[in-house]
């Protein structure tokens, strides 16, 4: 995986120059003019002109090699071009202040100008004319020989004079905002994004990087005042160059990804590409991992498909504590389950699971209901709502005393929801100094789920089935009633979050009971009817797969516990017997031929 520095891009393009033979026939065709020209060295008082038509430009442009710009191999040149020019006079200013000759083009060129920077043209360089409409600017040997040359080889040395190119120190670029305009409100035309990918950009960047040793190449405007300290040996780094370098690459490669996969959705759209890759960019380092032994980051997936997207990466924290590696796995949980629902609801986690879900028209009553389903593992869990938080709700979450007792208040790690009123973050904020207040836009459907695994990954589509989605099919001889219906749609709901073996009791859209992880279905069961208690007469149970047996197993003890309805996929060998118990005990039974496995 590629983890993504800064995201910028260049509208402008420097490239480095590479010697070209002292003796080599060059071939020009520009519009209907052809010209076989010998190359002649630069060190040469006398050269041919060329007339050619540059770009889009209708006048003919003439080029008269009769002296080359460049300067000898061993004086100060630096090539800036950007296309995000955050801070260019501040670097500008800065280079020309410690004696290096700025080498530019176009847009940067006439920023650098105006700023009072002295600025010899690139076209001053390579004796040539942009052409193409900018797609050739740089592509020139006069600029990549001036930074791939090795200082430390002879011959290179030697090529560079003969020539008469000079080299370069140090190569500020950045590249043309492809992700921007890709991923731009309306999207983009095939050609205008096209016409965004850079070429000459990248070819600077590697040269530059590849020659480290002897090359500083900066591709983040953040990098600025570090390249200037370091010119000026206020900067005692000795892993600086090769720093740079990498963040280069990195720049790169990002950049590539962000094409390649703009294409590939272009050409084919299937989602799983014959190679893939995903840019990652670091958000923040954490204090520890799953455990305190060890270290963790934690970083925002920067593929194309991911913007704007909503979930709990971006997600803005208004209050609290640093985020943890347990706190991301946490939240990302209980977001993802809170907004499955439609009406005003509450959903609390602990450790990844939904230990309490409710659904009410009065979120103040849904809250309560959530907490109670389970008070002991709601205390210093997760707790999210899929409506803004306001007043009345921040005073409810700060003073609610624990069912368990009636007199401990209630404490939550962190709180979600998609927004929240100005007096509503008031008073959560006045709760804890330690609760992480989380801002959320809800997950978009259609995602590429990928999990890790030794030595590779997994992808899948993302489980985005909902209730209305399927068909709850009646398999019982007593069919439920429209309650008990409804109360198997919202237990089906939860139990697709709940960790497999799963199983779930609700009723009134609430959920009064779960079990899961368990490596049998049994003990599952059992979990959620202890849990779910006198509750559990005439509720929903849902099961996240089939039962594989039915007498003297979990189907009969839900019977027998009481439960009015169970929902299940069924495609068990031993479906008729669950059948037959499920009519033994006037229990009504349906299959809904869709699996909620969650590992």
């Amino acid at each position: 995986m590629f983890v993504s520095g800064a995201s910028s891009a260049s509208t402008c393009i420097l490239c480095g120059t590479s010697p070209s033979p002292s003796s080599l026939a060059t071939t020009y065709n520009f519009s209907s003019h052809l010209f076989s020209t010998p190359w002649v060295p630069s060190s040469s008082l006398h050269f041919r002109c060329v007339s050619v038509k540059a770009m889009a430009e209708i006048d003919t442009i003439t080029v008269s090699k009769t002296a080359s710009a460049s300067s000898s191999p061993g004086s100060k040149q630096a090539l800036i071009s950007l296309s995000n020019k955050k801070d260019l006079a501040f670097v500008g200013n800065g280079l020309q202040e410690l004696g290096y000759t700025i080498v530019s083009t176009g847009g940067t060129a006439s920023a650098l100008e105006s700023a009072g920077v002295a600025v010899t043209k690139v076209e001053q360089l390579t004796q040539f004319p942009e052409m193409l409409d900018g797609r050739v600017k740089t592509l020139h040997p006069n600029i990549h020989g001036g930074i791939l040359a090795r200082r430390d080889q002879k011959h290179h040395i030697e090529a560079l004079t003969t020539h008469g190119i000079g080299t370069f120190d140090v190569v500020v670029v950045n590249l043309y905002p492809f992700y921007d305009i890709v991923t731009s409100a309306g999207g983009v035309e095939f050609e205008d994004g096209i016409e965004n990918i850079d070429i000459g950009g990248p070819a600077m960047i590697r040269a530059a990087a590849k020659n480290h040793k002897d090359v500083l190449v900066v591709v983040d405007t953040e990098d600025y005042p570090a390249l200037l300290d370091f010119l000026k040996g206020n900067l005692e780094d000795p892993k600086f160059r090769l720093k740079l370098a990498w963040k280069a690459f990195q720049h790169v490669a990002s950049y590539d990804s962000a094409v390649s996969e703009w294409l590939w959705k272009q050409s084919v759209g299937d989602k799983f590409p014959p190679s893939l890759t995903v840019p990652l960019s670091l958000k923040s380092s954490l204090r520890y991992g799953e455990n305190p032994h060890q270290k963790a980051a934690f970083y925002v997936d920067k593929r194309l498909s991911e913007v704007n997207t909503g979930g709990i990466a971006t997600a803005i924290q208004h209050h609290g504590k640093e985020m943890s590696y347990n706190n991301y796995l946490d939240a990302d949980a209980a977001w993802n389950c809170v907004c499955e629902f439609r009406g005003p609801t509450c959903v609390v986690v602990k450790h990844t699971n939904p230990c309490g879900v409710a659904s009410r028209d009065d979120i103040l009553e849904a809250y309560r209901l959530a907490v109670k389903a389970d008070p002991v593992s709601a205390f210093g869990g997760i707790v999210a709502f899929n409506v803004e938080i306001d007043e009345a709700l921040a005073k409810e979450i700060r003073e609610f005393r624990s069912p368990t007792d009636g007199e401990t208040r209630m404490f939550y790690e962190i709180v979600v929801a998609p927004s929240y009123t100005e007096k509503g973050l008031e008073i959560l904020r006045g709760k804890s100094k330690t609760l992480r207040i989380l801002e959320a836009k809800k997950n978009e459907a259609g995602k590429l789920s990928l999990r890790q695994v030794g030595g590779g990954w997994l992808a899948q589509d993302s489980d985005d089935l909902t209730p209305h989605d399927i068909k709850f099919n009646v398999v019982s001889e007593k069919a439920p009633q429209d309650d008990q219906l409804r109360d198997a749609e919202f237990a089906w709901l939860c139990v697709k979050h709940v960790k497999s073996n799963a199983i779930v009791i609700a009723k009134n859209n609430c959920m009064l009971g779960m079990g899961s992880g368990q490596p049998n279905r049994v003990e599952s069961l059992r979990l959620a009817v202890r849990k779910a208690g006198d509750d559990v007469k005439g509720a929903a149970l849902v099961s996240d797969a089939f039962f594989p047996f039915a007498w003297k197993d979990a189907v009969e003890e839900a019977c027998e516990s009481g439960i009015g309805v169970i929902a299940e996929p069924g495609g068990s060998i031993r479906d008729q017997d669950a059948i037959d118990c499920c009519n033994k005990y006037g229990v009504s039974l349906l299959f809904t031929n869709v699996r909620h496995f969650r590992h």
